[in-house]
């Protein structure tokens, strides 16, 4: 699949953004590790793996013949961004740095938020990164 439907993603946002606030409030650092593994099977296996949209899936089927898309491309970049920073919360946690982890995955709600309305801060990073490759090898 080259595009994403909208829905898809944004219900991989909502529950992004839900699950972490839950940990934060609830102060339940698993649910990070959880939301790892949720992110991590989408990044390997694609969205079909996706537990949110698996369960947002029946709920969206008919927007999504008329929604819009996004890049298969751009969304695992973003994906990859999510994974990194749930990472680094979780190797916080195994140090006993709880505030650093619960930080590290509070970048990445609050990334998710933005993202839901309307910002994409990783589709600037990638925009950013595409833009220094491309100044790189015209310059070599």
């Amino acid at each position: 699949m080259k595009e994403i439907p909208i829905p898809y993603v944004r219900s991989n946002q909502v529950g992004i953004v839900t699950i972490i606030m839950i940990a934060i409030a609830l102060q339940l650092p698993w649910l990070i590790a959880a939301l790892w593994f949720i992110q991590t099977a989408g990044l390997v296996f694609g969205p079909k793996a996706n537990l949110f949209i698996l369960i947002a899936r029946p709920f969206l089927a008919g927007r999504i013949a008329s929604a819009d898309t996004e890049a298969a491309e751009l969304q695992r970049f973003n994906n990859s961004l999510g994974v990194g920073f749930l990472t680094f919360s979780l190797i916080s946690f195994a140090f006993g740095w709880t505030l650093t982890g619960y930080l590290f995955a509070g970048m990445m709600a609050a990334a998710a938020l933005v993202a839901i309305l309307g910002y994409c801060i990783g589709c600037t990073m990638y925009f950013q990164y595409k833009q220094f490759r491309a100044r790189r090898l015209k310059r070599d």
